[in-house]
Formats: structure tokens, sequence, C-alpha cells
């Protein structure tokens, strides 16, 4: 049977994780990449079920995991809940390229297993304060891509956006790094590229398709 790439989204409560997955899915979907989604949350299927009501794929390639515990467990210490997932969304649709995990929300030392995924996103959102990058957590250091989410709301938060970006970069150490505005679209096309050429090893067209 056909296996999926697997690409983790982690990241504090309210930061935008499954607003991000809204708007990278049809994106991805544009450059041919069979896409499904499986969510965590505590004792919902919040996020699941949110995404089904969106369409922005068939429900069945939407599965919510309701993980009963801390959400790093069932993405780092004993993440079986989610292969199980995984397993039954590839048996289901084997055409799958990928399959993204959402984590739920939880901390800055909110960090992915690599037995269950690739490669991992770890989004923070501007609205938490500038000095977020420099708390060195362990998600925001570690993530192969680090998304800075709702750069559009710096100034109504008095968040300086320029020192998010130079703590960002100091902290990362040259890590991959993306500034993001899911309402504009703003910085998407980096995401979708990071994923397309780290992860499914692909061309990336879409730098120039939007």
């Amino acid at each position: 049977m056909k296996t999926a790439a697997r690409v983790g989204i982690g990241g504090p409560v309210g930061s935008g994780k499954t607003a991000l997955l809204e708007r990278l899915v049809p994106r991805l979907m544009q450059q041919g990449v069979e896409v499904a989604i499986v969510t965590n949350d505590l004792l919902t299927q919040e996020d699941a079920d949110r995404l089904k009501r969106n369409g922005i794929l068939p429900s069945d390639r939407v599965i919510g995991v309701e993980t009963g515990s801390c959400p790093h467990t069932a993405i780092r210490e004993d993440p079986t809940m989610n292969l199980l997932a995984i397993r039954a969304l590839e048996k289901a649709h084997p055409q799958l390229d990928l399959i993204f995990v959402e984590s739920g929300g939880d901390n800055l030392a909110s960090t992915f297993s690599y037995d269950l995924v690739d490669a991992y996103l770890f989004v923070i959102d501007v609205g938490a304060g500038d000095d977020i990058p420099r708390k060195n957590g362990p998600g925001f250091m570690q993530a192969d891509l680090a998304v800075i989410n709702k750069i559009d709301i710096a100034p109504f938060v008095g968040a300086d956006l320029d020192l998010i970006r130079r703590d960002a970069i100091d902290r990362r150490r040259g890590k991959a790094i993306a500034y993001t505005n899911c309402k504009t679209g703003e910085g998407l096309d980096q995401v979708v590229g990071f994923i397309l050429e780290t992860v499914l090893f692909r061309s990336s067209t879409v730098l120039s398709s939007h």
C-alpha cells in the first residue's frame, strides 16, 4: 500500500493552525497534490467538524482524533491514535500524496515525533506578543518551518514586526521562516513551496502561479 507524506502543524491555541490549513489545502490541490487531514482535539472533534463544514476536502478525507490527554502525548510520546487514523486514510484513499496532522492547541514546547511526521510546521501569531521568538520554545526553535501568522494585526496590538523578524532569524539560525496573513494570502505561497520542495520533492511553480 502506498504511504503518503506527512506534515505536522503545531502551535498554541488561537495561533491560526486551522485557518492556515484552510488556505493551504486548495493551493496544494491546484498543484495536483492529493491531500487529507487528521486533526487532534482533547475531547471534541471541533477542528475536524470545522474543516468538513468549510468543504475544502470531502468529509471522508478528514478524521478527528480525540486525544483525551495532553496534546504532547498524541504527537510525540505515543502517536498511536494518529498513526491509526493515517493508516485508515491511506487504506480508504490510496491515491493520497500528503496527510496533514494538526495538533491540538499547545504551548511553545510542543514538538512532533518524526515517527509520526516527515516534517512539521510550528505556528505562532503576532498577537501573542513580539517577545515570542525570544522565549526559545522548542516547537518554534526545532520546527522544519516556523510560521509567524497574523502579521496584519501587528499595528493594532503594539507588536514590533521588525523586531519579531530579527529575533526569529537570530533564534532559528538559518532554518526556514514564513510570515503569513491568512486573510489576504500573504506568505502562503512560501509555505506551499516549502511543502512541495522539501516534503514532496516536487518542483514548485506556486510562486509564479498566484
